[in-house]
């Protein structure tokens, strides 16, 4: 298994998105988070629904996968929040090692 993840979760507002990355920090569960505006579409209840979003780009080890859904669940207000793990298959050796050093301490 791969150390590291970029981890995709969506929020409805900037306010949102901050207030759950500033969470992912102060608990060390996250090195870094982006935030990108995003127009989504998607099915809900079986009805197709459109939303502007903000996505969140976190980067993290997989030690901290499961704590950090925790942590994003117990302030999102989605009742499904989306929250995808995908590996960083290669990566410069310094910034993984970055990564490595500011989660979980």
């Amino acid at each position: 298994m791969n150390e590291h993840l970029v981890i995709l979760v969506t929020a409805s507002s900037e306010t949102q998105a901050r207030r759950i990355a500033r969470k992912l920090l102060q608990r060390k569960l996250a090195a870094c988070v982006n935030f990108v505006p995003v127009e989504s579409m998607f099915l809900w209840k079986s009805m197709i629904q459109e939303e502007d979003e903000v996505l969140m780009i976190i980067k993290t080890t997989t030690e901290m996968f499961d704590e950090l859904i925790s942590a994003v669940k117990s302030v999102h207000t989605y009742d499904t929040p989306e929250i995808i793990g995908m590996p960083i298959v290669m990566g410069a050796t310094d910034y993984l090692k970055w990564i490595t050093d500011e989660v979980g301490e």
